[in-house]
């Protein structure tokens, strides 16, 4: 029931570890300038609330490009594969990155007001 638009920026813990919303005002990118990137804890539900975002997305078994070694303090792995589908996403929609979908978030133009709900995947 909350309003997500009315919630300040930062960290917002539901349940502990286990589930916990981070609202940002993040600048958008390129497609060139997309990452891709996975999570191994955490499932992301992404949320555009300003305005619509697309994502670039890619199974993780066929990502073949690591872009550094996986930061186990940060979850999160980048890939430099640029062979991707993309998907954009409605302000006031969701999307859901499981564990095993790699997705470079942030593609636009301009900033993005967004809520990225991290939901515990072990």
């Amino acid at each position: 029931n909350t309003d997500l638009n009315s919630l300040e920026s930062g960290k917002h813990l539901i349940d502990g570890d286990n589930l916990f919303v981070n609202i940002v005002d993040s600048k958008m990118k390129t497609p060139e300038e997309a990452r891709l990137e996975v999570h191994d804890r955490y499932i992301d539900i992404q949320v555009p609330l300003s305005k619509a975002e697309s994502f670039g997305v890619k199974p993780r078994s066929a990502c073949t490009e690591p872009d550094g070694e996986f930061n186990a303090e940060k979850d999160i792995l980048f890939y430099k594969d640029k062979d991707w589908e993309t998907v954009t996403v409605e302000a006031g929609k969701a999307v859901t990155f499981d564990t095993d979908t790699a997705h470079a978030p942030l593609i636009g133009e301009g900033t993005v007001h967004k809520a990225i709900f991290k939901v515990k995947a072990v």
